[in-house]
């Protein structure tokens, strides 16, 4: 498992080591002890949706926040994540990668960053593993398009 550093320090993108063969592949696509940081990730969470759909930018009020690893089982996305922690240096940044089935990367979300993706492919399967129950009380977002961050999506319609 390699990890690559982000420009929103505590974003990780996670690069599996992937083992091809004739019959097909494996990855271990989480491993407690290889982990970034020992976070005991408590509900598996899996989405569909089809090209287009914007989805985010979500996140949880505390102490409800939640952590997240972000990996895309088929298609491809522009997944992105957006530091709103007033007291960071990176406050209002965003970072925007592309996940997908083929590069089998993944996107580790740190607790006080929203979080949104947008389908590139005609339909994607999300996966992501939390590390704090939803809290629909907790739950709150930021539009898509909200102009204080200025995020360059991937589909302009």
């Amino acid at each position: 498992m390699k990890l690559i550093e982000t420009k929103l320090k505590e974003v990780k993108i996670i690069c599996p080591e992937v083992m091809k063969d004739d019959r097909g592949y494996f990855f271990e696509s989480y491993n407690y002890k290889k982990f970034i940081e020992n976070i005991n990730f408590v509900q598996d969470n899996e989405s569909l949706s089809k090209y287009g759909v914007l989805r985010g930018l979500h996140y949880q009020k505390k102490p409800y926040g939640q952590s997240k690893l972000v990996r895309v089982i088929k298609g491809k996305i522009q997944d992105v994540v957006v530091d709103i922690r007033p007291k960071s240096k990176t406050y209002k940044k965003y970072l925007s990668v592309e996940l997908s089935d083929e590069n089998k990367y993944q996107l580790f979300v740190p607790d006080g960053f929203a979080h949104g993706f947008l389908i590139l492919s005609d339909e994607a399967i999300i996966s992501y593993k939390v590390d704090c129950y939803y809290n629909m009380k907790a739950d709150l977002g930021y539009r898509f398009n909200d102009p204080s961050f200025n995020i360059k999506w991937a589909i302009d319609d």
